[in-house]
């Protein structure tokens, strides 16, 4: 897709309309049984990062659109606090105790991409696809080719980036396209002339063009706002070139290359204006989702149609990337890689028309895993055994129905071990559980009284605390790919 495409206009293109307001055309068919179903997924996304959540220094009207459409969530949680074992709860609806993928982990001997998600992991694609519906993956997958390709998980359709170590740069050589690359021609390591994601962003709107006579299902896990730092000087940029005070971001940093001749792949670039940088990123993706917006409205399928929106972890302080800057976390503690809450809290929007009240809120405690029993409900098929998601039907219809988690849980095997346990008001926090020097101490917070996690409370409330950690041991299923000594 040309960048001159992405313009201001389209970024604010959806304010003040109403899926209420707008007259939909007839389905050609008449009817869909189903609802179609769009799943978008920010990468490194913190919470805070969005107007209807506090966000002051960046614009994002079309997500803060689909706040006032539909339903927002503020006890949301993403599956993991980095990328892959994140998307592998989404796709399975399973917990990191459970889910296959539990880390960020390179494929063996040499092979291109990470760890592939086994082919005996039932995945929402699946599901979906057993059910009749055309799928569609455009952007960042990170769960491993072979095996673990998109097609060979349930995506009729999947372009985007396989790797998620390529997806690091936003001018790579090329694309995978179902099982062929498709070359981004001038992009040679030297030369930034095309834009991956404007050109996943492409396929993407190409997907609901050729299915908008069928059901769809089509998963959108962007790149954005993940870093290398890097955009297009366009309308996006120029509405932040020159707004903030920059200290650039140079090739002198750790894990730093700059495109050229002697650079490497999967590390970052510098970056001259970092701020302004990943506010264009931000608005980028505000732009992409109002594009899939009037393009759902343009077809005169937004009455049939479920849009949802998350990120899939917090906020990096990565490649020259200031969360704290942009309240990024929300005032909540920690970023990507942490399981306090700054690391795990998640934007989650989801509108459908005539079922969901416009401008609904809610304080359900829900998590990555609720995704597949959810969509599961929705169409009528039947819920996969082992999933540790709670179908969130009720809270989006306005039911009184909802069932509630007893807990949920986190595991991250990186950095002498972390685990995680929400229940109730009730947040445990245990780090260096693996540090034979020194073994860390379970921390407990009361989110009720204490959001963002100041002061350790387990001495006060023993018995709480030692639930907690029985949890902990219970949940954690043994994984022969990321162990848990």
């Amino acid at each position: 897709m040309k960048n001159k495409i992405i313009l201001l206009a389209v970024l604010v293109s959806t304010i003040g309309i109403s899926y209420s307001q707008v007259k939909e055309k007839m389905n050609v068919l008449g009817q869909n049984k189903h609802p179609n179903i769009i799943y978008i997924l920010a990468d490194d996304m913190g919470i805070g990062d969005i107007g209807v959540y506090g966000q002051t220094k960046i614009q994002t009207p079309n997500i803060d659109q689909m706040a006032f459409n539909g339903m927002k969530f503020t006890q949301h949680y993403s599956g993991a606090a980095v990328c892959a074992p994140s998307r592998s709860t989404l796709m399975t609806g399973q917990h990191t105790g459970h889910t296959p993928i539990r880390g960020n982990k390179e494929a063996s001997n040499g092979q291109e991409g990470q760890v592939p998600l086994p082919k005996d992991a039932l995945t929402l694609a699946e599901i979906l696809k057993d059910k009749g519906y055309t799928t569609g993956m455009f952007g960042k997958w990170g769960l491993g080719f072979g095996e673990g390709d998109p097609n060979n998980q349930g995506f009729d359709e999947f372009y985007g980036y396989n790797c998620q170590k390529l997806a690091h740069r936003y001018y790579p050589p090329y694309l995978n396209h179902n099982q062929k690359r498709d070359s981004l021609k001038g992009n040679d390591g030297i030369n930034t002339v095309v834009y991956s994601q404007d050109k996943i962003q492409e396929y993407t709107l190409k997907f609901l063009d050729e299915n908008k006579n069928k059901s769809f299902f089509a998963y959108v896990p962007l790149a954005l706002p993940h870093t290398e730092l890097i955009s297009p000087k366009d309308s996006i940029f120029a509405m932040y070139d020159g707004k903030f005070e920059e200290i650039p971001y140079t090739e002198d940093n750790k894990y730093t290359s700059d495109y050229g001749p002697n650079m490497v792949w999967y590390e970052y670039s510098s970056v001259e204006k970092p701020r302004a940088t990943y506010a264009t990123m931000v608005s980028r993706i505000d732009a992409y989702v109002g594009q899939i917006i009037n393009k759902v409205h343009e077809l005169g399928i937004a009455d049939n149609t479920i849009i949802m929106f998350a990120s899939d972890n917090g906020p990096t302080q990565e490649g020259g990337a200031n969360p704290d800057f942009f309240n990024s976390t929300s005032g909540f503690r920690g970023y990507k890689r942490d399981l306090y809450e700054g690391g795990i809290r998640a934007p989650f929007i989801v509108v459908w028309p005539n079922k969901i009240k416009e401008g609904s809120v809610t304080n359900h405690v829900s998590a990555f895993w609720d995704i597949v029993p959810t969509i599961t409900e929705i169409v009528d098929a039947e819920v996969p055994e082992n999933i540790d998601g709670i179908s969130l039907v009720p809270t989006l219809l306005n039911k009184n129905s909802q069932k509630e988690h007893d807990y949920l849980y986190w595991e991250f095997n990186i950095r002498q071990g972390r685990k995680a346990v929400r229940m109730g008001p009730w947040k445990g926090v245990w780090y260096n559980i693996n540090n034979k020097n020194k073994q860390g101490e379970l921390e407990l917070y009361n989110l009720l009284s204490d959001e963002a996690e100041t002061t350790n409370v387990s001495a006060k409330y023993p018995e709480i605390t030692a639930k907690i950690k029985q949890i902990m041991i219970k949940e954690s299923e043994a994984s022969k790919l990321f162990p848990f000594e």
